[in-house]
């Protein structure tokens, strides 16, 4: 239960870091960026995880990258449901999902290793 909650956190504030990167990627506050961080993983686990299924093909054929863009989706999906969780476009979307898998690689590997 510790864990779940350290990595809610950790995804929180990833988000945060990530919005004081990334141009056109805002979150309005730290709460703003729990609550984002709980609809991203619940838009993960439901539509992300049915469209990673049917572009399963392409992803092959792009060697994996295409999840980029299935994950900036889902970003900008999450973002529609999340007041104060802004995303203006689908570029800074795809930055911030790049940016926001490394600093969040890297917050866990620092507290988990």
């Amino acid at each position: 239960m510790v864990i779940l909650i350290v990595n809610w956190f950790l995804s929180a504030l990833s988000l945060v870091i990530v919005s004081r990167i990334i141009p056109g990627f805002e979150i309005k506050g730290f709460g703003t960026a729990l609550i984002a961080a709980i609809v991203i993983g619940l838009v993960n686990a439901t539509i992300g995880f049915v469209l990673k299924i049917l572009t399963f093909p392409i992803t092959i054929l792009t060697f994996g990258l295409f999840l980029i863009v299935i994950n900036a989706l889902m970003l900008k999906f999450a973002a529609l449901f999340v007041s104060g969780f802004i995303i203006r476009g689908f570029i800074p979307a795809l930055l911030g999902a790049v940016v926001l898998a490394l600093v969040n690689m890297a917050l866990r590997y620092l507290v988990f290793r």
